[in-house]
């Protein structure tokens, strides 16, 4: 005897139902798209006027591509007799306070994330509230310091007040507070000091915060133009951005051209360093609470 069966059936899911999403994933990359673009305008602006004359630039500031293409802007840069000593001040402060801030923050926030001592709290409450005051408001008092001390047109006065940031300080005892206390306490135990941890320890942990440290300290520093202006009182003592704007203002107007060529050479090594470590900075903001 045959017994007969229903047909079975599959339910398959509605292909309609992944349309919203996909919509809305359409919708997000268009509109990074657009943002992306927008913010490379500037940047593409600025690469197409370093190859074109001044006459050019000032005839018609709103073509973007070159007539007659010419790299004579950074001829005459480069051409420069003190270019090389403006771009070695500009290499020495920046990475100096790139290292200043990778040693000194690290510490201070390994300090106030890990080790109790009294006042913790009111430090890095003043820690805080000084990421809320704007840095022009301390910059008087600051220039009228380092002048009483007689470190006015010297290194150290372009590098010291930059060596610990309160962002820095912030920014690494986020990242520290998250290693576990068992770790620590671990090492304890094996007799290690508080050094010790941080130099075996904390240190090789903390890859992704310091990366992010070191490229905003040396895109602040890099690009710093005020306080190298006010306490660089001779040319020897010129960083780059101060001296690009002797180099492109003179007596027959400003030289467009040789401007954006110095902000080309001033941007790349920036770029160049944020593609080396963008993988770490991602992580490092991904990892300290900062949204």
């Amino acid at each position: 005897m045959t017994v007969a069966t229903a047909p079975r059936t599959t339910s398959h899911p509605s292909r309609t139902a992944s349309h919203p999403g996909r919509t809305n994933r359409i919708i997000l990359y268009v509109a990074l798209s657009l943002g992306l673009i927008v913010t490379l305008l500037p940047f593409a602006w600025m690469l197409l006027g370093s190859i074109k004359t001044t006459g050019e630039i000032v005839a018609d500031p709103n073509a973007w591509l070159p007539k007659d293409p010419t790299l004579e802007n950074f001829a005459s840069l480069l051409a420069k007799q003190d270019f090389a000593l403006f771009f070695t001040n500009s290499v020495i402060v920046a990475v100096t306070c790139v290292l200043g801030n990778l040693l000194f923050c690290s510490m201070a926030g390994y300090a106030f994330a890990k080790i109790d001592f009294a006042g913790k709290k009111a430090l890095f409450g003043l820690v805080l509230l000084m990421l809320v005051i704007p840095g022009i408001a301390t910059f008087v008092p600051l220039f009228v310091t380092v002048s009483n001390l007689g470190l006015a047109n010297s290194y150290p006065g372009l590098i010291l007040p930059f060596l610990v940031s309160p962002l820095g300080v912030f920014l690494m005892r986020q990242f520290i507070s998250d290693i576990p206390d068992s770790l620590i306490e671990a090492a304890h135990l094996d007799g290690a000091g508080e050094m010790r941890i941080f130099t075996r320890i904390v240190m090789p942990l903390s890859g992704p915060p310091l990366a992010t440290l070191a490229i905003l300290t040396f895109l602040g520093q890099w690009n710093n133009f005020l306080w190298p202006l006010v306490i660089a009182q001779t040319e020897d003592k010129y960083t780059l951005p101060v001296a690009l704007a002797l180099f492109a203002v003179g007596a027959n107007g400003t030289n467009y051209g040789l401007l954006l060529a110095g902000a080309v050479v001033v941007v790349v090594p920036i770029i160049v360093l944020f593609l080396f470590l963008q993988r770490y900075f991602i992580q490092g903001i991904a990892n300290t609470g900062i949204k």
